[in-house]
């Protein structure tokens, strides 16, 4: 059987070291100091190794079931969320004012990671609830607000977003769901929807649907796209639960991973729903919760690459295999295990700087996310905005290669069922498709968010890496390891944006055919600067005579070793970006 132990070390690191949130600026993280995080992390990973990770496995083996149009989630799921909504995990980072705790985003992020690493498939069951409430929290009325909020807050109720349909994914213009609408202010909502996770389930009294649709004679295309709120049982007005909403489960998708969640067919027909924020503005409300809800899927990505490489490692240190080549470890063992080999090695290494340093990326995204709602900072507003697509795409990319990677280490075992590797592979493979696919992703980043602000983001953030490498030139326990490579590799990414730059607007197919090259070019220059950031912490903390020198000699070795064996990366996709779209574009569609 799998384990998963709570990283709390190194997210305390994070938090009080890199980003040293007790000492921002930044409103509510005063109240942020080591000993109430450590107690509130300590808490989530009990609940995360004790309560979640056990039905990991469970809810993959058994999966949803659907029966008479009701899901039931797998043994366990129902008392886990109980025990999850008692303890008020639900609103850790929400509103006071609707029940929540009103802690800040970054904290929910940390504890977020411990639920998602334990149990992915439940912990959408959260996420999703948490992203609608963010959406109602921003757009709805005050009457919505009060209605939906704290019973979503309190775990009483679950929530979901519905925008796909059978033929319209990530093209939303394409939309046929309707919304008719009525004397007394509500609409009539009909069509169907797809792969809606949650959308039917066991765990809460209630399911608030927030589903896009589009109003009769509204404008063409995404303009005419609106936002409705439909719950399943329509709440009276004392909030208890009313009759039953003209809306059902169609079927369960039989999928590759997350069989713990249930993944809808959802059919509205003439279900009973109300506009949330403007007519024809749905798409804006849906954007608002976009940057967290990819941050979130981001996070999915490391958090399997983080247990798979805890099992992995394990296996490394138990497996008996061969003999060290320069010299037995193991006199009284008929072999060595298998950690002491150069290649299990490179591959455990990959694993754990991935890993980390996705971790340190996705907090740094979080605390941004943070400074843009709770300071009104529109730079870390457009920064954050600017980074989603690279932390969502590269990390789950690199997430789901880790999985594969720790399977890897495990040999024939990684195969079987019964060490739980290869349950983290096909649940990891899903990060890189929802909340939009990575190939999106990258378009987005290179024809989207690069040229915003006439390019004046992607230049602060070029800016930033240049004052860091500036700020520490005279420090040599950085310089070789990491100030030069970070150099090189800054500057790899300043010339594919001149390339952009040159070539997007006489032939963008050569801007295009290079974007996911340069997302990935990006995303490795990020781990970069965080893993320089987090080797200047280390070392401040062993020349200040910290009491534990393994800890911080092992993350300045960690992020050597990114930036010597994974940070060269940025030049072959350079060299890759810089080839130009001629060979993308060579063949006819009939010729493939």
């Amino acid at each position: 059987m799998p384990h998963y132990t709570p990283p709390v070390k190194d997210q305390q690191f994070l938090l009080h070291e890199i980003f040293k949130i007790s000492e921002s600026d930044v409103p509510g993280y005063e109240e942020l100091d080591r000993d109430f995080t450590s107690a509130v992390l300590e808490e989530a990973g009990k609940i995360a190794s004790n309560v979640l990770q056990p039905l990991n496995t469970v809810g993959d083996t058994e999966g949803c079931t659907l029966e008479n149009g009701v899901v039931r989630t797998p043994t366990g799921f129902k008392e886990a969320w109980d025990e999850m909504a008692a303890g008020g995990w639900m609103g850790l980072d929400a509103s006071t004012e609707f029940g929540g705790q009103g802690m800040p985003y970054i904290l929910g992020t940390a504890t977020g990671e411990l639920f998602s690493s334990a149990n992915m498939a439940f912990q959408m069951y959260v996420g999703l609830s948490h992203g609608a409430a963010s959406a109602l929290a921003v757009h709805g009325s005050d009457e919505q607000k009060s209605t939906y909020l704290p019973k979503i807050y309190s775990g009483e109720w679950s929530g979901t977003m519905n925008l796909t349909e059978p033929h319209c994914g990530t093209d939303l213009g394409l939309m046929r769901t309707k919304a008719e609408p009525q004397d007394d202010g509500s609409y009539k909502v009909s069509g169907q929807k797809i792969w809606i996770s949650g959308g039917e389930n066991d765990l809460s009294q209630n399911i608030v649907h927030l589903v896009l649709a589009k109003i009769p004679d509204g404008p063409e295309g995404v303009k005419g796209i609106s936002l409705f709120v439909v719950p399943k049982f329509i709440p009276n007005e004392d909030g208890t639960l009313g009759e039953r909403n003209s809306l059902s489960c169609g079927g369960l998708e039989e999928k590759m991973g997350i069989h713990g969640n249930s993944t809808c067919v959802m059919n509205y027909d003439g279900a009973t729903g109300w506009l949330v924020g403007d007519m024809h503005k749905g798409m804006r409300a849906m954007f608002t919760m976009m940057n967290e809800a990819r941050l979130s899927v981001a996070l999915q990505g490391y958090c399997q690459g983080e247990v798979a490489y805890q099992n992995a490692l394990a296996f490394a240190q138990d497996r008996l295999q061969g003999r060290d080549v320069t010299g037995v470890k193991n006199p009284d063992g008929p072999a060595d295990p298998i950690i002491v080999h150069p290649d299990v090695r490179r591959n455990l290494m990959d694993q754990k700087s991935i890993t980390e340093g996705g971790r340190a990326l996705v907090y740094w995204g979080a605390e941004m996310i943070d400074r843009s709602h709770r300071a009104n900072d529109e730079e870390a507003e457009a920064m954050v905005s600017l980074l989603i697509p690279v932390m969502k795409g590269f990390l789950t990319d690199k997430g789901f290669e880790t999985t594969v990677l720790a399977q890897q280490t495990l040999g024939g075992s990684g195969f079987t069922k019964e060490w739980g590797l290869e349950q983290f592979v096909r649940d990891a493979r899903i990060a890189m498709i929802y909340e939009g696919t990575n190939g999106i992703q990258s378009l987005d980043l290179v024809g989207r968010k690069l040229p915003q602000n006439g390019g004046k983001t992607v230049m602060a953030f070029i800016e930033l890496v240049k004052t860091f490498i500036k700020e520490n030139e005279d420090n040599e326990a950085l310089k070789e390891g990491f100030l030069e490579p970070l150099k090189a590799a800054s500057k790899d990414l300043q010339a594919a944006g001149m390339y952009f730059m040159q070539e997007g607007m006489t032939n963008p197919n050569n801007a295009l055919s290079g974007s996911y090259d340069f997302m990935h070019l990006f995303g490795h220059v990020c781990l970069g600067l965080m893993w320089a950031r987090m080797g200047k912490a280390a070392q401040e903390a062993l020349d200040g005579g910290a009491e534990d020198k393994e800890f911080y000699e092992t993350k300045i070795a960690t992020g050597r070793y990114y930036m010597a064996r994974q940070l060269p990366m940025t030049t072959a996709h350079l060299a890759r970006i810089q080839s130009g779209g001629d060979t993308v574009m060579a063949l006819d569609a009939a010729n493939f």
